[in-house]
C-alpha cells in the first residue's frame, strides 16, 4: 500500500473582496459575483426589530435569541439589523434590560460574530440606529430636537454636536444613523414638526450640510468615530393635508422643488451616504414606489450613488396599488429602493425576479450599494467594534450649548427680563417647571435625572433668593384644583415664572402601530409621531393658570417648552415676557434658567412663524407674492414671524451695500449688554419666469457684539443663493433685478430699505 502524502496543501488565495488594498469597486463586484440569488435578497432585507435579537442572562450578560437564529438562517446571513440598541416605550427596553454605554459594544460584537459565522461568504451586517437628536440608546447623549437646532441658526455648533453623536454611536457598535433632516414644517399641526429644522428650505439646507459634515467627515471610507447618515424623509413629508401624519399631500412639482427638495440636495452635495424614502405620496405616487423621484431625479439628475432605504413597512403599503406584496417589493426595487425596513415584500424578491416582475440587474445594483456601504465602513476588515474614546462630558456640554442657543426671547416690552437684583422671591409654576420628561421630545430613550427649570433656578439664583414652587395644573385637560395654591404662591412673590407647553413623552402603557407610531396617547402626550392636532391650543387648564396668575398683578414671565408653536396669544396680551425653548433636552432647564437670570444672553431666532391660532394657517413667511389680504375678522399674519428673536440689548443695522454679488451691512450693538444677532439676507425677485415668492432667505450669519461695538458683515451671494426653479423645474440663475433686504426677521425685511442687485449670468 503506497504511503499517503501528508504534506499540507498550500492555502487558497484570499479572494479580492477580502483584500483591503483592492479598490472598493473591485471588491464589491467580486463579492457580488460570488453570491447566490438567496444571499443577494438577504442583503436587501432589514426585517428584525433589534431588541428581539438578544436577552439578558442571569449573570447580567447577553445571549442571542431563536428569532435571530431563524432570521440569519433564512438568508444565510443578515443584511441589516434595525435598533439593536433602541430603548423606549415601544421596544419595552429600559435600564437593566437593554445595553448601556458599558456593554453595547460587547452585544454588537456578539451579534456580528454570529452573522458572519452564518454567512457562507462572511458578510457582516449593518447595525442601523435611530439618531434623531442623539443616539436613541440607554445612556446616550440627548440633544435638543431639530426644531430647537433650527432656532440656534448656528450650523457650526450643530456640526460639532452631530460629530459627537456619531462618535457615541460608533463606540457602542452601531454603524448607520437615521436622522430626520429633510422635512419642512409648513403646518405645525403635524406632530412631527419637532423633527423639522423649520419652515424654510435655506435654513434647513445649511443645517443638513452641517449634519452630514459632522457625522460623516470626509473621504470615501468612514473613520472609526464617523457614521454614514440616512437623511429622512425624501421627499415632501411635511406637506401632508391638514397636518395629519402620512396623509395625502396636495404637493405640486413647483412646491416640491422650491420648498421640499433643497435640503435633500444640499445633504447629497455634502456627501450623504443614504436617504430614506418618505411615507407620503407625490401627485398620487408613494415615494417608496416613485421611480421618477428615486431614480429619475435623485440618481439620474442629481448623481446620487448612495443607498435608498424605505421607511418602516412602506413597501408593503404599495400592495394597495399592486395587489400583493410580491409585486409591491418588485415595484419598490424598480423605483430605486435598496433596503427595506420590516417589510415582507422584499423577502420575496427572488420570486419577483424569477417571475420577471423585476430584472436581476436591478437587484444586483441595490445589493452593490449595500455592500459598498459595508466596505466603506471597514466591516469586512474589522467587523468587531474598535473602541474610540469619546471625551467625557462632551455630550452634556454640547447639548447644553445647543439648548442655550435655542432659547428665544419673543416678548419683553417692559424689560422684566433678565431677572434683576430687586427680585428676591420667585414663584416657579406650571406643569413643566419641575420635570425633565417634557423637555426631551419624541424618539428619546429612558433617561437618568436631568435638570429642571425649578432646580436650575434654585441653584443659579443669587444667594438669598427665595424660589418657591407650585405646579398649578396638569399639562392636559381642564383640572383646576391646583390653581389656588399657584395663585397664593404667585401673590407672595416678586415675580412669577410660568412654565407651560406640550409634551412628546411616551409611557409604557402607550399602544403602538407596527412602525412605532403611537396608536393611543400617553395621558400628557401632545406632540410626536402620530400625535397631530386639529388646533394648536394648550390644555385648557394651562390657560386658566395663565389668567389666574397674571390677574394677581405679580409680574409674570411665560416660558413655553414645546415641539411645535402652540397658539398662546394670551401670553403676549397678559404676561410681561415670553420666551420659548422648544424641546431643549435634559439640561434644557439649566439653559432656560441661565437666560432668565441673565447669565446667558438670549440668542435664539424663530425657525418658523408662530400663528395666532390654527384658523390662521398657513402663516409661513415665504408665500407667493400675491395680494396677501387680511381676514375680515382679524389679522392674517403670524403672531411672531420667521427669524424673530429679541436680546437683552439692541442692534442697529446700517444701509445695505452691494459690492458685486457681496452684500455688506454695518451692525452695531446699541445697548448696554453683549449680545448675538442673526443677520438675515432675503431676496425679493422683481422679474421672474414664474410667479415669485414674497421673500426668500438666502444667507445668514450670527454676529456676537459687545456693547457699542460695530462690525461690517459681508455675505456673498453665489449661484446657489441667486438661483431659482424655472418654468421647466430646472434650477438656474435668471438675469435681472433682485431686491436684497437685510434685517433681523422676515417681518422686518418687509419694511427694510432694499438694495437692488442686477443679476447677470
Amino acid at each position: 500500500m503506497p504511503s499517503q502524502d501528508r504534506t499540507a496543501a498550500p492555502p487558497a488565495a484570499s479572494p479580492p473582496y477580502r483584500d483591503p488594498a483592492v479598490p472598493l469597486a473591485t471588491r464589491v463586484a467580486d463579492l457580488l459575483a460570488r453570491m447566490t440569488l438567496r444571499e443577494k435578497v438577504g442583503q436587501l432585507n432589514q426585517r428584525m426589530y433589534g431588541w428581539d435579537a438578544y436577552r439578558r442572562t442571569p449573570d447580567g450578560g447577553f445571549e442571542l435569541t431563536e428569532a435571530l437564529y431563524a432570521e440569519t438562517e433564512r438568508f444565510e446571513g443578515l443584511g441589516a439589523l434595525y435598533g439593536l440598541m433602541r430603548a423606549d416605550a415601544w421596544s419595552g427596553v429600559d435600564h437593566g434590560e437593554g445595553p448601556g454605554a458599558e456593554d453595547s459594544a460587547a452585544l454588537a460584537d456578539l451579534v456580528q460574530r454570529h452573522v458572519v459565522e452564518r454567512s457562507r461568504l462572511g458578510i457582516p451586517a449593518l447595525f442601523v440606529e435611530e439618531v434623531p437628536h442623539g443616539h436613541m440608546a440607554l445612556d446616550g447623549t440627548v440633544l435638543p430636537v431639530n426644531l430647537a437646532v433650527g432656532a440656534t441658526w448656528d450650523p457650526a455648533l450643530y456640526e460639532r454636536a452631530a460629530a459627537h453623536a456619531a462618535a457615541e454611536l460608533r463606540v457602542r457598535g452601531g454603524h448607520v444613523a437615521l436622522v430626520s433632516a429633510l422635512d419642512i414644517a409648513r403646518d405645525p399641526r403635524w406632530g412631527r414638526t419637532e423633527e423639522c429644522f423649520g419652515e424654510d428650505p435655506h435654513l434647513a439646507a445649511r443645517l443638513t450640510e452641517a449634519l452630514v459634515r459632522g457625522m460623516q467627515g470626509e473621504g470615501e471610507r468612514f473613520a472609526a468615530d464617523k457614521a454614514p447618515v440616512v437623511l429622512k424623509h425624501f421627499a415632501g413629508q411635511g406637506a401632508t393635508v391638514g397636518g395629519r401624519n402620512s396623509a395625502e399631500s396636495e404637493l405640486g412639482p413647483r412646491e416640491l422643488h422650491e420648498i421640499h427638495l433643497p435640503a435633500a440636495r444640499a445633504g447629497i452635495r455634502a456627501g450623504a451616504a443614504a436617504v430614506m424614502a418618505a411615507y407620503n405620496e407625490v401627485d398620487g405616487l408613494p415615494c417608496s414606489g416613485n421611480r421618477a423621484l428615486l431614480t429619475g431625479l435623485l440618481r439620474d439628475r442629481w448623481g446620487f450613488d448612495g443607498l435608498v432605504m424605505a421607511d418602516g413597512l412602506a413597501v408593503d403599503r404599495l400592495a394597495r396599488i399592486t395587489g400583493d406584496k410580491v409585486c409591491a417589493g418588485a415595484l419598490a426595487l424598480h423605483a430605486g429602493i435598496d433596503l427595506s425596513l420590516w417589510d415582507e415584500g422584499f423577502t420575496h424578491l427572488a420570486e419577483a425576479v424569477e417571475r420577471g416582475l423585476v430584472g436581476e440587474a436591478a437587484l444586483d445594483a441595490a445589493v452593490a450599494r449595500v455592500l459598498r456601504l459595508k466596505f466603506r465602513l471597514g466591516l469586512f476588515d474589522q467587523p468587531s467594534t474598535r473602541p474610540v474614546p469619546v471625551p467625557e462630558h462632551t455630550g452634556r456640554a454640547l447639548g447644553t450649548a445647543l439648548a442655550r442657543a435655542c432659547v428665544t426671547l419673543l416678548h419683553n416690552p417692559a424689560g422684566v427680563l433678565p431677572i434683576g437684583p430687586s427680585v428676591r422671591r420667585v414663584a416657579v409654576l406650571g406643569p413643566h417647571a419641575a420635570t425633565t420628561a417634557h423637555l426631551l421630545g419624541d424618539y428619546t430613550a429612558p433617561q437618568r435625572p436631568g435638570t429642571t427649570v425649578l432646580d436650575a433656578l434654585r441653584r443659579l439664583a443669587p444667594p438669598g433668593t427665595d424660589v418657591r414652587h407650585a405646579r398649578g395644573c396638569a399639562l392636559t385637560g381642564d383640572d383646576r384644583t391646583g390653581l389656588p395654591e399657584a395663585v397664593a404662591t404667585a401673590t407672595a412673590c416678586d415675580l412669577a415664572v410660568l412654565v407651560l407647553g406640550g409634551s412628546s413623552a411616551r409611557t409604557p402603557d402607550t399602544e403602538f402601530d407596527a412602525n412605532g407610531a403611537a396608536r393611543t396617547l400617553a395621558p400628557e402626550m401632545t406632540c410626536g409621531e402620530g400625535v397631530d392636532l386639529a388646533g394648536l391650543r394648550l390644555g385648557e387648564a394651562q390657560y386658566a393658570l395663565l389668567d389666574a396668575v397674571t390677574a394677581t398683578g405679580t409680574p409674570t414671565v411665560v416660558v413655553l417648552v414645546q415641539g411645535r408653536p402652540h397658539a398662546v396669544p394670551e401670553a403676549v396680551d397678559r404676561a410681561d415676557a415670553l420666551l420659548t425653548a422648544w424641546y431643549p433636552g435634559p439640561w434644557g432647564g439649566e439653559a432656560v434658567a441661565e437666560v432668565l437670570l441673565g447669565l446667558t444672553e438670549p440668542a435664539g431666532r424663530l425657525p418658523l412663524s408662530v400663528p395666532r391660532s390654527a384658523a390662521h394657517l398657513p402663516v409661513y413667511y415665504n408665500h407667493k407674492d400675491t395680494e396677501y389680504g387680511s381676514y375680515a375678522d382679524g389679522d392674517a399674519g403670524p403672531l411672531f414671524s420667521f427669524g424673530h428673536g429679541l436680546s437683552y440689548t439692541t442692534f442697529a443695522y446700517g444701509p445695505t451695500r452691494l459690492t458685486g454679488h457681496t452684500v455688506e451691512v454695518d451692525v452695531t450693538n446699541t445697548g448696554t449688554r453683549p449680545g448675538r444677532t442673526v443677520v438675515q439676507v432675503y431676496l425679493r425677485r422683481l422679474r421672474t419666469p414664474v410667479w415669485p415668492r414674497s421673500l426668500e432667505l438666502r444667507a445668514f450669519q450670527g454676529v456676537q457684539l459687545a456693547p457699542g461695538e460695530c462690525r461690517t458683515v459681508a455675505l456673498r451671494l453665489g449661484a446657489d443663493q441667486l438661483s431659482l426653479v424655472d418654468a421647466d423645474l430646472e434650477t438656474t440663475v435668471v438675469p435681472g433685478p433682485v431686491e436684497i433686504r437685510v434685517a433681523g426677521s422676515a417681518r422686518e425685511a418687509l419694511d427694510a430699505v432694499p438694495a437692488v442687485l442686477d443679476v447677470r449670468v
